[in-house]
């Protein structure tokens, strides 16, 4: 989910992200900010972290990837403005 300062919504993500086969065991010294994902609390990151988590997808091996990533990235290019957030809503 993308948000403004304000917290309103601005864009949604369809699909979910099946966390044990794509982030679960990622190497967090690799992959820092993907590592951060909770996958039962919420994880925030502001337009300033965007290129770096966009470059972390880029990195990523492609067992890893799907169509969670393509949304991912959708959703960055929304985040990327300033008083936006990219949102991971955990369980």
């Amino acid at each position: 989910m993308s948000r403004e300062l304000t917290g309103e919504v601005v864009a949604r993500a369809g699909c979910g992200l099946p966390w044990e086969i794509t982030l679960g065991g990622l190497d967090r010294a690799a992959f820092p900010l993907l590592g951060a994902l909770d996958p039962y609390g919420d994880t925030v990151f502001n337009h300033r972290q965007i290129p770096a988590l966009l470059g972390e997808l880029d990195r990523l091996p492609a067992e890893r990837g799907g169509a969670w990533v393509v949304e991912v990235r959708a959703l960055c290019e929304v985040a990327r403005r300033t008083h936006h957030y990219l949102l991971f809503i955990g369980d």
